[in-house]
């Protein structure tokens, strides 16, 4: 299962990405497959990971610095937030 599916799961991140207007199919993990393909995943119950975070909204990106949570034996993730990074849409003439 992917990790956006079990970020989806919960209800805390959901209520992140309403708090910046992000439509939930509007935001990725930085390195997702990259994490998922670890080798040492088969043998852990509990993955902890450094992650950025991207959304996408009509005013530019939104970067979410945090560490991930995952429990794959109960399908469940949790981000926790440590900081935030706006960037504006730049408007080219």
């Amino acid at each position: 299962m992917k990790l956006k599916e079990l970020l989806l799961n919960g209800f805390s991140f959901n209520e992140i990405l309403r708090q910046f207007s992000i439509e939930k199919s509007d935001f990725t993990i930085q390195d997702e497959d990259l994490i998922l393909s670890r080798k040492d995943l088969a043998n852990k119950e509990i993955l902890k990971e450094r992650v950025l975070i991207q959304g996408k909204t009509n005013s530019g990106i939104i970067n979410f610095f945090g560490t991930l949570h995952c429990n794959f034996l109960n399908q469940l993730a949790v981000f926790e937030l440590d900081s935030v990074e706006q960037q504006g849409v730049s408007t080219a003439a």
